[in-house]
């Protein structure tokens, strides 16, 4: 069995199911993958050096091998907090108002995938396959290829693709797409992003794409797949029956006195329209006085990204926002919002989602979205909470059963939190039995299977059935 090489802008020591400051999905995703191919995870050690050497800070934990390197404050700037966060991040959300087009910034993203790829190199062996992860690091490919890399690589993207008109305002944006089609294979979470990827190539670059959506470039095949990502099930399943999740699930629910809680869990980020949902769930409070007194939203939204000034304002917008709301709608012994900037171990959250009446997922634009995932696999089927989901989140296309909605609009929202709230057992029940069939199957080992499998490249597909089979999820 070949090795496989991961490749992140962040690596992610192991740690225990439940342990404080557990795992995002990217790490529960790739620590079995890596054990099971005596792999190892490279990337950025989320530390600072006065000079960039290259260094590699070398450690196995619970049977998985990592190596990070250090970079420059310069580095940080230019590459993280800005090409990837202040470019790339806002413009593959759809958000072309908040992206920021700088010289140094495209220059600063050149310079540290160039770092990666000259500090990775010797590490890769002749089999190995290389897996590479996400937006921060779209050329490191073609620079691996340019130094002599022969070995089968793929490209996971976890935001979505932005549409071609959007991708256009870019700089440079074919010379980074052609960067891309280094790769052997390219995945996206959704039919949705692939077809926009798609339709890229062919409009801009004038490349032929097959009916199995392979690509024509150079005389080689790059495959494009949808690889819709899932959660760790078992794992998180058994973190949900530990006592940690017992003890949070009697401490919030003796907490509320009785009432019904709404509970939304995300990073600190404009796309995960927060502003919008406590917006939504005023506009409920308003609409519906009989029940405002007996609903309780928990937010618990982790701080992130600090550096970049649009963060810093959504902190402060959220802030100003939950006193107002708080204000006119809270009692003496009464808060109708709950919101915690910080993040929790994922048995404790799992103990929340499940005392949850109901699971309140509403980005204005995602590339999938596990913590819609992580809610239905944490209910009690005798008694399920009900996922209210974006229809923008990449989620929405596996999770049907749930009740979809348009963040942006808040009478919508609003009344669907009233409807979620009356819905009766039965539907509750049955809508709940097929969502977690759907967590359950597609999950994050289903998903990284098919991913290997395809960089492997062992598998044959009937011509176009990607698309088909997708749409028919």
């Amino acid at each position: 069995m070949s090795r496989l090489i991961v490749i992140s802008n962040r690596v992610s020591v192991p740690k225990a199911a439940g342990a404080a400051g557990a795992q995002g999905g990217l790490a529960v995703a790739l620590n079995s993958a890596l054990r099971e191919h005596r792999g190892i995870w490279f990337g950025w050690s989320g530390q600072e050096t006065a000079e960039f050497t290259g260094h590699l800070d070398m450690q196995r934990n619970d049977d998985v091998t990592t190596a990070t390197i250090d970079l420059e404050p310069q580095d940080i700037d230019e590459y993280y907090n800005g090409y990837a966060n202040r470019t790339l991040w806002p413009l593959f959300h759809y958000r072309i108002d908040l992206t920021e087009y700088d010289r140094n910034f495209g220059e600063g993203y050149e310079r540290v995938n160039e770092r990666f790829a000259a500090s990775v190199l010797p590490l890769i062996e002749p089999d190995d396959l290389v897996w590479v992860h996400d937006y921060h690091l779209l050329p490191l490919g073609s620079i691996l290829r340019g130094k002599g890399v022969k070995n089968r690589m793929g490209l996971f993207l976890h935001t979505p693709w932005p549409p071609t008109r959007l991708l256009a305002s870019l700089p440079f944006h074919e010379r980074l797409v052609a960067s891309m089609l280094e790769y052997d294979v390219l995945g996206f979470q959704t039919t949705e992003w692939l077809e926009s990827f798609l339709h890229y190539v062919q409009k801009e670059m004038g490349l032929k794409v097959n009916l199995d959506n392979s690509i024509d470039y150079k005389g080689r095949k790059v495959v494009a797949r949808a690889f819709p990502i899932g959660i760790d099930f078992a794992e998180f399943t058994e973190a949900a029956k530990s006592d940690e999740a017992k003890e949070a699930y009697n401490v919030l629910k003796s907490s509320v006195r009785g009432r019904k809680i709404l509970i939304g869990v995300d990073r600190l980020d404009y796309s995960k329209g927060l502003g919008e949902r406590f917006e939504s769930f005023a506009r409920f409070l308003s609409d519906h006085p009989e029940q405002a007194g007996d609903a309780v939203l928990l937010q618990i939204a982790p701080p992130s990204r600090g550096d970049v000034a649009s963060y810093q304002q959504i902190r402060e917008d959220l802030e100003r926002k939950t006193g107002h709301i708080n204000g006119a709608h809270a009692d003496v012994g009464f808060v109708p919002i709950r919101y915690v900037n910080r993040g929790y171990p994922r048995a404790q959250l799992a103990g929340y989602y499940r005392a949850a009446e109901i699971g309140l997922v509403t980005p204005l634009r995602d590339g999938m979205n596990l913590v819609a995932k992580e809610y239905v696999a944490a209910q009690d089927p005798e008694d399920p909470g009900v996922l209210i989901l974006s229809q923008f989140a990449g989620a929405a296309l596996q999770l049907k059963d749930a009740l979809l909605v348009n963040p942006h609009s808040v009478e919508h929202v609003a009344e669907t939190i009233k409807r979620a709230l009356d819905m009766p057992l039965a539907e509750r029940k049955r809508r709940h039995a097929r969502l977690l069939a759907s967590v359950r199957q597609e999950d994050v080992i289903h998903w990284r299977e098919q991913f290997v499998k395809a960089l492997v490249g062992n598998e044959k597909e009937p011509a176009g059935s990607d698309l088909s089979q997708n749409e028919a999820a």
